[in-house]
């Protein structure tokens, strides 16, 4: 027997709301708009943490709701509510309907259809029992412990949510999604001679418990961050002073979501708000530096059928052998802007409305293994994992934090270093890449990308690199 389409699934979760009251509803709210959509949502999400050895919070929430948008040039209306009724989506089209009042604009065309289905679309919650997660984080808890008599605290973290939408336009398109997503966290503090420092290892992405809580992946996610705890416990104050940076392959593609992605996103270039305002076609990186946006990786946190428009997710260059070749965009600032959607228009919840947002960015591969790489640097920093950062998008000036980094002198790994942060300018970083490695990696799923308030699950991901003349703030004297 087949199995329910997303679109009978969402069917029966939006019962209240049928599909040809959704289509006739929408059609007239949305008439002599450009563009539009009723976005519905139903969604389920908990989350048990674990500190200590005790049980710290477990939490469920089931939320539904749509939100309905009307888009007249460069404005836009939204409403939203938690109620799916025919009298509440009258209301807010009633509210939508200012922004297009006495325009007869030409509806966007559709986004097309597809067939590709990246994730599995069970919902991940009721495959396991409560008793057996909170289990789950106990036996983690021991393992910690029973693997080094420095560990004086673990902390450890099991979430996931199911998300349901169907987005309709006015036109009768209708498309539907299915969303798990699971994450696992572990935070390990140790102490030796009275001095205390922390590890930490995450992972998860859009699939099954069962892909995460086998002994060997959670194992793993434990050994990485007493490793990491171990590694801190050694370390030294790092130098400040401008040096050779290394960047470890994954995770440190944060450095290049924030610092670079977001500048890249459609909006903030049609505003020319962005340090890369006006520079498409231009030269903005070192030669061999190729940047993609890729939602289209099955599995991954990022990862997107569709996005929060209907649109199909896509492989999106960005930059090109060192050349500005794209932006992620969303339906409104594509067709402002004369290109075609790439599918990026994301959005936290129905009551939140949909703006370019990356999805998996990763650089791509270039010519040099990593050993090469680290055997070229005289005196600098290799940077492993990353702690927290910020980027001012209209400067592109970004200060981030490494949470595991090490001294390197004459091509050979020193001592671990901490308190070193990485500053610098994300175009000017760009020209600073001397060297590209052969052995990109992704993140291994834990990113969550905030922008203007919404907050989405993104990855990252990138090869060994190496930058010339970047700025670390440190402790030491460099």
């Amino acid at each position: 027997m087949p199995l329910d389409s997303p679109l009978d699934v969402t069917d029966r979760l939006f019962a209240e709301l049928d599909r040809d009251a959704s289509e006739r509803l929408t059609r007239e709210a949305l008439a002599g708009a450009d563009d539009g959509e009723l976005f519905l949502e139903y969604r389920e999400s908990e989350g048990i943490s674990l500190d200590d050895g005790r049980i710290r919070s477990a939490s469920f929430d089931a939320t539904r709701g749509f939100g309905l948008r009307a888009v007249a040039g460069e404005a836009a209306g939204y409403a939203h509510s938690g109620e799916l009724s025919e009298a509440a989506l009258r209301r807010a089209a009633a509210t939508v309907g200012a922004v297009r009042q006495g325009r007869s604009g030409t509806l966007d065309v559709a986004p097309r259809k597809t067939n590709a289905r990246l994730y599995e679309d069970a919902n991940p919650l009721g495959q396991m029992e409560f008793a057996d997660k909170t289990g789950l984080l106990a036996e983690i808890d021991a393992y910690a412990r029973g693997r080094d008599p420095r560990v004086v605290q673990v902390m450890a973290s099991l979430s996931g949510e199911w998300q349901a939408v169907q987005v309709v336009r006015p036109d009768g398109a209708c498309v539907a999604d299915l969303r798990p997503l699971v994450r696992l966290n572990v935070s390990v503090v140790v102490e030796q001679n009275g001095r205390r420092e922390t590890g930490s290892h995450g992972m998860g992405g859009r699939f099954a418990y069962s892909r995460i809580v086998g002994r060997e992946s959670w194992r793993a996610a434990v050994d990485e961050a007493l490793r990491q705890a171990l590694v801190n416990l050694e370390s030294v104050p790092a130098p400040a002073g401008e040096m050779e940076v290394v960047l470890g392959p994954g995770w440190p593609g944060i450095l290049l979501h924030e610092a670079i992605g977001h500048g890249l996103e459609g909006d903030f270039n049609r505003k020319k708000t962005s340090a890369f305002a006006g520079l498409l076609g231009q030269r903005i990186a070192a030669p061999g530096v190729t940047v993609v946006d890729d939602g289209t990786i099955p599995d991954r946190r990022g990862s997107l059928t569709v996005d929060d428009e209907g649109t199909p997710s896509n492989r999106t260059v960005l930059i090109e052998d060192g050349v500005l070749v794209g932006f992620m965009q969303d339906r409104q600032n594509a067709r402002l802007m004369g290109v075609a959607p790439t599918g990026n228009g994301r959005r936290q919840s129905h009551a939140h409305i949909p703006m370019p947002r990356m999805t998996n960015t990763v650089m791509l591969d270039g010519q040099h293994a990593p050993e090469e790489i680290l055997r070229s640097v005289k005196r600098g920093l290799y940077a492993v994992n990353f702690g927290g950062g910020q980027v001012d998008i209209t400067s592109g000036k970004f200060v981030f934090s490494a949470s595991e980094a090490y001294l390197v002198e004459n091509g050979k790994i020193g001592a671990p270093v901490k308190g070193a942060t990485l500053i610098g300018n994300g175009p000017d970083s760009l020209t600073k890449v001397a060297m590209v490695g052969n052995d990109s990696a992704l993140d291994p799923g834990i990113g969550t990308c905030g922008k203007n308030g919404q907050g989405v699950p993104v990855g990252v991901g990138q090869p060994t690199l190496k930058m010339a003349g970047l700025t670390v703030g440190g402790t030491a004297v460099g």
